[in-house]
């Protein structure tokens, strides 16, 4: 069966480009654009039979196949060959159960879909490697593009290097200077991308960056191209078949510039179209309170948008007052019953080292999420007999610093209820015994 994927604008006009031209905006309206597939030629296999094709796929263990992001190439790029693919091994993440944190929140069945144990140590990999992979497509068949460019908090650059590096392909990151983790800034470093750290915000560096690939040997990989949300999009089909084929209540996800959002609603929207789900779950999206464009937006039901200047918060991946993507999470979320809830830093902190004291090691962006879903559940939105996953959306060991700081009671507008610095002792053994003591009695 050959299948077909296109590029179409959001807004409904009637505009239509191939996934291999360097574009992205709609040419006669200015609108964002989605890829599009062909959904008749899709659902002439059965909901059965896609099952079977994953699960072959998973057990034969064929690269690059076996990815879970291209075990799903025909829903997600099915024109590519396989031999152009660039994959790390992303995706096949763990949904792990998180049945006592969620206990003491009010929701027992609760799971953190750890998209952080990726190769990069966030999900952008997903959305990354179908970028990559058509680039190295359009590469291998002739185009003239020369590099491949984003601006990022931290985790796409990271992404976009490394994906970069393995095709082979010259990357350029622009940075906002001194507003990124150690360990952001230093994974396109190792990838030998070429790194601007820029005076600005990241809204900033998204201005920029979007003059600079108006040349178009110089492709853009930020999430408002499209592509990467192909990949995106793969995290709730992964979601869904962990638990068996079936939806939970509410998925709750983190926001900047919320190009995942609405990731997550176009597969799991692809799902019920191809009929492996008869149902869809309501989705919660959250956003910290210094970087809050979309909870204002919604608490006006979206009649009201306007781009804010973000503040520093310790979410500093979502740290973005103008995103691209809002038009795209509008949509996604009024086809969810979708709601928008926001977080402080206070907050944030706090119900992070309470989720890290059941094992979970949760970073700033994934506390956002969980502070919004302890508020819903508060508030009696979602209900304590309720299936939630939250998406976590990066690993904690990026963000060592604001787990040390939080510890070390040094973080601003943070009152640490869960600190739990090192104890200090002489070398006694009944001094060492007494602070047992203490402890445990």
């Amino acid at each position: 069966m050959a299948y077909t994927s296109w590029l179409q604008c959001v807004r409904g006009c009637d505009a239509k480009y191939s996934i291999f031209d360097v574009i992205y905006r709609c040419e006669k309206c200015g609108g964002l654009l989605d890829v599009e597939h062909d959904v008749n030629a899709l659902t002439e296999t059965s909901a059965a039979d896609w099952r079977a094709q994953l699960e072959q796929r998973m057990l034969a263990q064929q690269w690059p196949l076996n990815s879970g992001v291209w075990n799903k190439k025909e829903w997600v790029c099915p024109q590519i060959d396989v031999e152009n693919i660039v994959s790390l091994g992303e995706g096949n993440s763990p949904l792990q159960p998180a049945f006592q944190f969620g206990e003491s929140i009010g929701i027992p069945q609760l799971w953190v879909k750890q998209c952080g144990t990726t190769h990069t140590g966030s999900f952008k990999d997903l959305g990354m490697t179908a970028l990559v992979s058509v680039v190295n497509h359009m590469m291998k068949q002739g185009s003239n593009i020369q590099a491949v460019a984003c601006a990022s908090t931290g985790d796409t650059s990271a992404a976009l290097a490394a994906y970069g590096a393995a095709a082979g392909m010259p990357t350029i990151v622009f940075l906002p200077k001194g507003k990124i983790s150690t360990a952001q800034l230093v994974q396109p470093i190792a990838h030998g991308a070429l790194v601007l750290a820029l005076d600005t915000d990241f809204d900033g560096c998204m201005k920029i960056v979007q003059e600079v690939t108006a040349d178009q040997s110089i492709y853009l990989a930020n999430s408002m191209n499209s592509l990467r949300i192909e990949g995106q999009k793969t995290v709730g089909m992964e979601i869904v078949q962990q638990m068996g084929w079936s939806v939970p209540d509410w998925i709750v996800i983190p926001a900047g510039n919320l190009g995942n959002v609405s990731a997550l609603g176009k597969g799991l929207l692809l799902l019920q179209k191809l009929g492996l789900i008869d149902k869809l779950p309501r989705i919660a999206c959250a956003q910290a309170k210094h970087a809050n464009p979309l909870y204002l937006s919604f608490k006006t039901d979206y009649t009201e948008y306007k781009p804010v200047q973000a503040k520093k918060t310790l979410a500093s991946a979502i740290q973005i007052g103008a995103p691209v993507s809002y038009e795209r999470a509008v949509k996604a979320l009024k086809s969810f019953d979708g709601i928008v809830e926001q977080a402080s830093e206070d907050e944030l902190a706090n119900i992070a080292a309470q989720a890290d004291r059941t094992g979970l090691y949760a970073c700033p962006q994934t506390a956002v999420a969980m502070s919004a879903m302890k508020k819903l559940v508060d508030n009696g939105i979602i209900q304590r007999d309720q299936r939630v996953v939250v998406i976590s959306t990066a690993h904690g060991l990026k963000f060592s610093g604001f787990k040390v700081n939080y510890h070390d009671r040094n973080l601003p507008d943070v009152s640490p209820l869960h600190a739990n610095p090192p104890v200090e002792l002489p070398a006694d053994v009944d001094t060492v015994k007494k602070a047992i003591a203490q402890r445990f009695n």
